[in-house]
């Protein structure tokens, strides 16, 4: 009997760099690769959001076509369903004759308790659910530390692995691939199938923002030939203005992080700009830090008194001054154009995210996970790790002390807008 690998994709919507698909490919005679539509990532939330708004909801339908039609062009097609994989994926095994499924492990409890559920049920069949890590720069057994003791500090988990870690080379794309043989490939969901709580009036017509693999190139080319230009030109940015938003396409895993870093560091070989590529570099280390600190701390970043067991918390109520700040109608013009610009587009800066939540924990003195779960409904590139411990840290209950007092409403105003022109950009 020929082997056949189930290939289940969450946040890995690629083929380039993707170690799960190469060993699949490598391993069994056919792959089926699946995703799943799981309703439990559209519905209400007890902050009194949705867990995925529709900008994000749109990006990913376009991230999963995208894939959908790489793999149509080696002649197979990826499985597309609906419900709950705890559910789905046990048939599947069955119906196809599934020898083992290769997933890609999270990190937040509500992901990982999907895949425990899964792992157990696939057991019942005597199949495997095999685990990859590939969501991160560098791979946790490259570390210079067990994940326990990985630093709190940022600075320190910055110092020691940029010295003593290695970011491996990237897995090559695949060449060829043989596929299950499958009548109905299903598919793909209409937005307004997933959006049922959330009118469908706001535009998604985003012309920045297209989710899939191609796209995730095309933007991160672009942001590389933006720093060529720059070198032709000897100009040169400020740390705060080097901003490359390709947050979106690594949050679905479209783009890999070392594909990043190895482009990075090849534009940096050819052009110098060592300042403007490394701060590009460092965002993928703070992703790389939150995701850590998720696996070595697991649902405490969720929990509104976070690290700091004596707090007495705020209520989680959405009254008015909430409203007033997820609107953009606070009265404070810089914070209003920032909600704007986050409510219409479903992306803001990381200066811009530290100003609205400073603002809203400090000025508004509101419960900071009341805004971290409005962020997860709108941002389009939001992943729990980054989202839940940047407010942590911002709240001043994070893993990080020496984080929280650098977060000040007065200094970031003029981080953000020096100029004073931010709001009528925005709203231009």
């Amino acid at each position: 009997m020929s082997k056949k690998i189930l290939v289940w994709f969450r946040n890995d919507l690629r083929l380039h760099d993707n170690e799960m698909l190469v060993e699949a490919i490598a391993k069994a005679d056919e792959i089926l690769p699946v995703y799943v539509f799981d309703p439990r990532h559209f519905e209400h939330s007890r902050y009194h959001t949705i867990k995925t708004g529709i900008t994000r909801a749109q990006f990913l339908l376009e991230s999963v076509e995208a894939i959908r039609q790489s793999f149509q062009k080696f002649g197979g097609d990826i499985l597309i369903a609906k419900g709950r994989p705890e559910d789905l994926l046990p048939k599947l095994v069955a119906e196809y004759e599934i020898t083992e499924v290769y997933h890609h492990r999270e990190v937040a409890s509500e992901e990982t308790a999907v895949s425990t559920h899964v792992e157990d049920l696939l057991w019942k069949q005597k199949v495997n659910l095999k685990h990859f890590i590939g969501h991160t720069l560098y791979n946790k057994e490259d570390l210079p530390f067990p994940i326990r003791d990985i630093p709190d500090v940022f600075a320190q988990f910055k110092k020691k692995t940029e010295r003593d870690a290695i970011v491996k080379p990237c897995f090559l794309t695949p060449e060829k691939i043989n596929f299950v043989k499958v009548e109905a490939w299903g598919e793909l969901p209409k937005l307004s199938e997933l959006i049922v709580n959330e009118e469908l009036q706001v535009s998604t017509e985003n012309s920045e923002f297209k989710g899939g693999e191609q796209e995730a190139f095309k933007h991160l080319h672009d942001f590389l030939h933006t720093g060529e230009d720059m070198a032709l030109s000897n100009t040169s940015l400020k740390k705060n203005e080097v901003v490359s938003k390709l947050s979106a396409w690594l949050a679905l895993g479209c783009l890999s992080p070392r594909e990043v870093y190895w482009k990075m560091k090849e534009a940096e070989a050819n052009y110098g700009l060592k300042p403007y590529f490394n701060q590009i570099v460092l965002g993928l280390l703070w992703r790389d830090y939150y995701r850590f600190m998720f696996k070595k701390y697991r649902n405490t970043f969720f929990k509104p008194e976070g690290f700091a067991a004596n707090l007495k918390t705020l209520p989680q109520v959405d009254n008015d001054l909430l409203q007033s700040w997820k609107s953009g109608n606070t009265g404070q013009p810089l914070v209003d154009a920032v909600m704007y610009e986050l409510n219409t587009t479903g992306y803001i800066n990381n200066a811009a995210r530290q100003l609205v939540a400073t603002y809203l924990v400090y000025e508004l003195g509101l419960n900071w996970v009341m805004g971290a779960a409005y962020f997860e409904e709108k941002l389009i590139d939001y992943n729990p790790a980054s989202n839940w411990g940047n407010w942590a840290n911002i709240a001043g209950v994070g893993n990080d002390q020496r984080l929280t007092n650098s977060f000040n409403f007065e200094k970031l105003l003029k981080i953000v807008d020096p100029k004073g022109l931010y709001s009528q950009a925005v709203r231009a």
